[in-house]
This record gives structure tokens, sequence and C-alpha cells, in this order.
């Protein structure tokens, strides 16, 4: 007897854990990205869990649509890119220029958040990007070839805001795609 009453206990315990992270994530701002799988660290104060995926999905969606607004909101006016390609500014105004220069390139560009982790004052997002390049890239003119790759960012928030980020994309799938490299 006292093991069946252990399992029940058991299930609906993880009954109770399945349905409190869709109902976070619902929670955290209507109209923003969706994590396919969101993984909370139940350690952490729940306000500070749900200001630091607001932050991340606002910067999330501005990547789903450019609308600057979001990476505005999201990003700490001391945003710090750690790891800065060549060409682009550091601070909020990097990220702004980059998506406006692969809009041009990918006009339909479309950004899913595939994995998101929370976990103290970190957010790990696994994102996918899809469109069809339309523009050109690098001399390169798009014929409406379809563009599908990934990428990881780490973001460090500060007071609901991303002070810092880490990403990694996978360049070489996105470049083959578009046609630069062979």
């Amino acid at each position: 007897m006292h093991a069946h009453r252990s399992s029940i206990r058991r299930l609906a315990l993880m009954v109770g854990l399945l349905l409190t992270a869709p109902a976070f994530a619902d929670a955290s701002g209507a109209g923003l990205a969706q994590p396919g799988k969101l993984v909370i660290d139940r350690s952490l104060p729940r306000a500070i869990a749900e200001a630091n995926a607001l932050a991340a999905r606002r910067y999330d969606t501005f990547w789903d649509t450019g609308d600057e607004a979001l990476a505005r909101q999201a990003l700490s006016p001391r945003f710090i890119d750690r790891t800065l390609p060549p060409g682009r500014m550091q601070g909020v105004e990097g990220p702004l220029q980059a998506s406006r220069q692969f809009r041009l390139a990918v006009p339909d560009l479309h950004c899913e958040v595939e994995q998101m982790l929370v976990v103290g004052d970190r957010v790990v997002a696994h994102l996918r990007f899809t469109g069809h390049f339309k523009g050109s890239f690098q001399g390169v003119q798009g014929k409406g070839q379809t563009v599908n790759f990934i990428a990881t960012d780490i973001y460090r928030v500060v007071d609901g805001k991303i002070a810092e980020n880490w990403h990694l994309e996978d360049n070489y799938t996105l470049l083959a795609q578009l046609g630069v490299v062979h």
C-alpha cells in the first residue's frame, strides 16, 4: 500500500510539473515566441525566471519579426555582444543593423525557438532560422533558395534585460545555402 501511495504522489508531482511549464510560458507575454521546449531552473524565484524568459522571448521574437522595439525592450542600454562578428557595431545597434541587413537578403526570415533553458542569470536559446534567399548577400543574388540553419545564444540577463550575449550560428550551412561557399 505504501509503494502504491508513493507512486501516486510521484505521478501527481510529474503531472503538476508538466502543467506548470506551459502556463509559465504563456504568462510571460502574449504574441511572443514560444519555445518548443522550455526548461526552467526551479530553484530560481518565479519572478526572476519569468523576467529572464520574457527578455529572451522578446529578443527571439525580434529576430523572427524584425520589430526593433522588441530588441530595445529586451536589451540593456549597456548590451555587450561577446562574440561580435567583424564589421558589426557593439551595443544595441549591432543586432538591429544585422537584422536589417539579413532581412534584405532573406525578407521572409522566420526564427523559431526550438528550446529554451532558464538557469540562474542565463537563458540559453536554441534557434532555427528559415526563409528564402531573394535579395543579395556578399555580392551573390538570391534565386529564392531555401535557408534553414540553427543558432545557439546564451544571454546573461540583469534586471529583466539582456546585458550580454554569446552566440554561435551555423554559418557554413547558411553560406552554402546562399551559394557563397561550395
